[in-house]
């Protein structure tokens, strides 16, 4: 028997209302061919906050995945192995390299700052002793189903605790065999390489030096050397649009598509 977790965590204008979303699968049998799977189980947990970070919700989704197996186990964690898959680097690499200085230093960090999320660093800590972890961090929205599916409960999760009466939606948490689970191939890690190029080449564009911003607003195409001069002229207006060019020529292809 072995656990594969599933975690993700949602937070909409980030700080404001958030939600957290896990998937388990306790797998009771690991032969092979038809026998995978046999008798496993699926649980799906979700909940949400009025006020809160991305980083804080993807830190309560782990807290919760890992309490909830632990209390579903009959024998001592540290002999079950657990398979974590998550799209945040903040918690893992929280949790296996930076705890370790915060908590030699007082729960504070080289500035003598208190570490932030400190609350929740302390509960996951505790969480995850003599259990026996394996991390694995993947991209989101990338494919992966199990992330998908947290990042749907998460998401819903959210709307309702925003107080947008047109967003609220109910979310029907599943707890039962696997053979009932409506997402088949839960099980399955495998990620789309095309959206996950696709992320990482608007990840790297994000990142990237900007050579100029441009703007479209009503009609009008306008080109700006800072991002403050497009975000003063963007800022509070409907029907707008804006890009940041890495140089000459992608200035003059966002020219054209927004004049097209």
């Amino acid at each position: 028997m072995h656990y594969k977790i599933f975690t993700d965590g949602a937070s909409h204008n980030n700080p404001g209302p958030g939600g957290w979303g896990v998937v388990i699968v306790v797998v009771k049998n690991t032969g092979t061919g038809a026998a995978v799977g046999h008798d496993s189980l699926v649980v799906e947990l979700g909940g949400g906050e009025k006020d809160t970070t991305n980083n804080r919700m993807e830190l309560m989704s782990a807290i919760k995945a890992f309490s909830s197996s632990k209390a579903m186990m009959n024998k001592n964690p540290a002999t079950v192995p657990m398979e974590v898959y998550t799209d945040s680097a903040y918690v893992i690499n929280g949790i296996t390299k930076w705890i370790h200085g915060w908590r030699n230093n007082g729960w504070k960090t080289t500035s003598k700052a208190d570490v932030l999320n400190k609350d929740l660093w302390q509960e996951l800590y505790d969480v995850t002793k003599s259990i026996n972890i394996k991390w694995h961090h993947i991209g989101g929205h990338v494919g992966i189903v199990g992330n998908e599916r947290c990042d749907e409960i998460a998401t819903i999760f959210a709307n309702n605790v925003g107080g947008d009466a047109r967003k609220t939606e109910k979310v029907e948490l599943y707890d039962g065999p696997l053979s009932g689970y409506g997402i088949k191939n839960i099980l399955d890690t495998n990620y789309d390489k095309k959206l996950a190029a696709a992320k990482k080449i608007s990840s790297a564009r994000s990142y990237a030096k900007a050579y100029s911003y441009v703007s479209k607003v009503d009609g009008v195409v306008q080109t700006h050397k800072t991002w403050a001069e497009c975000e003063a002229r963007v800022k509070g207006k409907k029907g707008v649009r804006f890009k940041k060019a890495l140089d000459i020529g992608d200035e003059a292809e966002i020219i054209a598509d927004f004049r097209s």
